[in-house]
């Protein structure tokens, strides 16, 4: 947690962990807001579940542990699907969401996101770590981005393997519906013209789907927009949260 005010919640990508907001943290603490950020399980510093769980429910325990009522929640990729999960179903936590190249339950993946699939497994399953980070960073970060960027994200990426490789009979997640039509937040969806397909599409489909939202493609963008050019998302966050409670 860093700063006093507004909450708002960051949600990391599953390429990352919660480092990835280290561009986001002091910018928006210094407008205001009061910055949480946490680890998923397996990511960072929280170690994989010994039992059943969801992630959604770990950020509403989260947010009571720590007396939050409501929150902005700003979240990327895997953290967006957690993020439309936990705005369906607590729709009053959430004062406004915006979602960053977010994946999504409801969309059906496409070739390109199934080959990437498939040769991460085939990678990790011959034991190869260092080319399926390789894989991950090629697929991930976008070509604005500097080699600093590049190492930032080989580092969170191989610690996430290195946690979850570990690990043995991990229990299975527990899966709740999304409901989208539950969601009062006003919501921006982010989306980058070099993302692969999938992402692209699905900010276009819940875009039709969320009463009031906005979709905005960043043309120079790839997967990770706020680590890529911070300098470009953060002026977009802080627009869109600006005279929101």
């Amino acid at each position: 947690m860093t700063g006093d005010g507004t909450p708002v919640l960051l949600l990391h990508s599953t390429v990352c962990d919660r480092r990835m907001w280290d561009p986001q943290v002091p910018v928006l603490a210094g407008a205001g807001c009061q910055v949480i950020r946490c680890d998923f399980p397996g990511f960072g510093e929280t170690p994989m579940p010994t039992e059943s769980q969801n992630e959604a429910d770990d950020v509403s325990e989260l947010l009571d542990r720590l007396d939050v009522g409501a929150t902005a929640v700003i979240a990327a990729s895997g953290g967006g699907q957690v993020g439309l999960e936990f705005a369906s179903r607590w729709p009053a936590r959430v004062t406004s969401l915006i979602l960053l190249c977010t994946a999504w339950g409801g969309h059906e993946r496409g070739p390109e996101l199934r080959a990437f699939g498939a040769r991460e497994d085939e990678l990790l399953e011959a034991g190869d770590v260092a080319a399926a980070v390789e894989l991950n960073v090629e697929t991930w970060v976008g070509p604005a981005a500097d080699e600093a960027t590049r190492d930032r994200v080989r580092v969170m990426q191989r610690h996430a393997f290195e946690v979850q490789l570990a690990a043995v009979d991990v229990p299975p997640s527990i899966g709740h519906e999304t409901e989208l039509k539950a969601i009062t937040a006003p919501t921006l969806l982010v989306s980058g013209a070099h993302d692969l397909p999938d992402f692209r599409q699905t900010a276009a489909e819940l875009a039709g789907l969320l009463p009031g939202s906005q979709h905005v493609e960043l043309d120079w963008a790839g997967h990770l927009p706020s680590l890529e050019r911070p300098d470009l998302v953060n002026p977009l966050l802080l627009s869109f949260l600006r005279d929101r409670p």
